[in-house]
């Protein structure tokens, strides 16, 4: 015990003291010292801390430390910087396609905002005026209600390790197909979740997206993760996607700095050349990356894949198209 209280660093042992002491008043500072592992000298500043912070500390009549009956240790205790993460993450979770999500994000929000110092809930409020994560997204969303609930229902069937049974649309092929999956884990990948999971057809790891869901159930059926799966290990190796594309590009110097923060996927190689900077990266949407690249428009060059330069190329054709003969 005394090894593991050891370990603590010193905001956990004051939390850790507070409970301590409201479930067994009356504990000598010495007792405290052996409890945790520390020096009684320790233990007299982390009082004093305590009571400095407004936790009502007293001596009891018989000996040893008591907390005042009454107190209760705050529901959250956030800093104005931890709050105002947490805002981002709910706001990010209303951007999602499914309902549920969005819905359970408002509620998780109210409960955070409820229960905040009026200090801290004004400055969350003034930022939550001043910050928005996509201007357009909830204009141009459209919802399938169908989809309501389908990422809660994936990571329960993830954390009990139950497999699904779905219909499934095969975007290449323009076909719907019924598949068996084991589901090991959910990733948000650029613009949409994808479920990584064992594929019992294709007897395989692969990748589905959620918006390609069209049914799903979850089976009773347990299964075991296939032995050594670690899931980051996964998504270095192959990608979220079966799909994906070794993109090699050519950027500026001057342009690729700022270019290189909005990169749709983790870096597998950069270089800098006598004509700018060359970087290579996986990515499975082809359509996205051509729209995203025609924002640096000469300042970026595509070295391969040649599917992807003749999009790009057909992009920019049909843009000047629209000005030929333009009235100005």
């Amino acid at each position: 015990m005394a090894n593991r209280e050891r370990a603590l660093n010193r905001t956990e042992r004051l939390f850790a003291l507070i409970l301590l002491m409201q479930n067994r008043p009356s504990m000598t500072s010495r007792e405290l010292a052996a409890h945790f592992g520390v020096s009684r000298r320790t233990i007299f500043r982390d009082l004093r801390a305590l009571s400095e912070s407004g936790v009502p500390l007293t001596y009891a009549d018989g000996g040893g430390y008591e907390i005042l009956e009454g107190y209760q240790i705050p529901p959250l205790m956030l800093t104005a910087r931890e709050a105002a993460t947490l805002l981002i993450g709910t706001e990010f979770m209303k951007l999602q396609s499914d309902a549920s999500l969005r819905k359970d994000a408002d509620q998780v929000g109210m409960k955070i905002r409820s229960v905040l110092p009026r200090e801290v809930g004004d400055y969350i409020d003034r930022l939550g005026e001043r910050t928005v994560l996509d201007p357009y997204w909830l204009q141009t969303m459209t919802v399938d209600e169908s989809e309501e609930g389908r990422w809660y229902e994936l990571s329960q069937a993830i954390a009990k390790q139950q497999s699904v049974i779905m219909q499934y649309y095969v975007q290449s092929r323009g076909e719907l197909t019924r598949r068996t999956v084991d589901p090991l884990g959910l990733v948000y990948y650029t613009d949409h979740w994808n479920l990584i999971a064992w594929d019992h057809l294709r007897k395989d790891i692969r990748n589905f997206r959620l918006d390609y869901i069209r049914e799903m159930r979850t089976l009773f059926e347990r299964f075991t993760t296939p032995e050594g799966f670690d899931l980051e290990e996964h998504l270095r190796e192959r990608g979220a996607s079966q799909e994906n594309h070794r993109i090699t590009l050519r950027f500026t110097s001057s342009v690729y700095r700022w270019a290189r923060r909005s990169i749709p996927a983790e870096i597998e190689e950069e270089r800098t050349t006598d004509e700018g900077v060359q970087v290579t990266f996986y990515f499975e949407n082809l359509g996205y990356v051509t729209k995203w690249l025609m924002r640096f428009s000469t300042d970026a060059v595509v070295l391969e894949p040649d599917a992807l330069r003749e999009r790009v190329k057909a992009e920019a054709q049909a843009m000047a198209g629209q000005y030929e003969g333009a009235v100005v």
